[in-house]
């Protein structure tokens, strides 16, 4: 049984660090689950404070995950309808059937919402529209590196138990 949960794990770490790329897959969140998967086994004995500080950031990385392409909206001078439209952008990419709208749909969004705010300043619009992007490359940056620091946190634990594992 240790195996197998060892094994879903591993794979739990993977799927993770592949879903802080792409944000229909809560990257960090599959990664803490492949965290708890290795404690449950009879192996390693559970440590509930790594399970609740990890637990803890990933919280707090779901929810910038959502507030940082819209800082990087208003960083680069877009207005109230820039981050409404970033985030309404956020949704409709994720939703819509078209290849990168996750990348797409933040960008436009913005881009639209400053438009509409002011239609006569392109260049003010472009900038937020960048802001926005930039601001989801940093999440995309951070999400990537949580998965992997858990991923080391995983080879760890199983190297340091590798006797009872296996």
């Amino acid at each position: 049984m240790d195996v197998l949960l060892l094994i879903i794990g591993f794979v739990c770490m993977l799927i993770g660090i592949l879903g802080s790329f792409l944000p229909v897959l809560p990257g960090p969140s599959i990664s803490w689950v492949g965290i708890a998967l290795l404690y449950l086994t009879k192996a390693i004995p559970a440590n509930y404070w790594v399970l609740s500080i990890t637990f803890v950031i990933v919280l707090i990385i779901t929810v910038l995950d959502y507030t940082i392409p819209a800082q990087g909206t208003k960083r680069f001078g877009g207005s109230k309808y820039g981050i409404w439209g970033t985030n309404i952008g956020l949704i409709v990419g994720i939703l819509a059937p078209i290849p990168f709208g996750f990348l797409i749909g933040p960008f436009l969004g913005a881009l639209i919402g400053e438009l509409l705010f002011d239609s006569k300043n392109h260049g003010r619009a472009l900038k937020a529209a960048s802001g926005s992007f930039i601001g989801f490359l940093a999440s995309t940056f951070i999400q990537f590196l949580i998965c992997v620091l858990y991923l080391i946190l995983f080879v760890h634990l199983v190297w340091q138990y590798k006797t009872q594992l296996f």
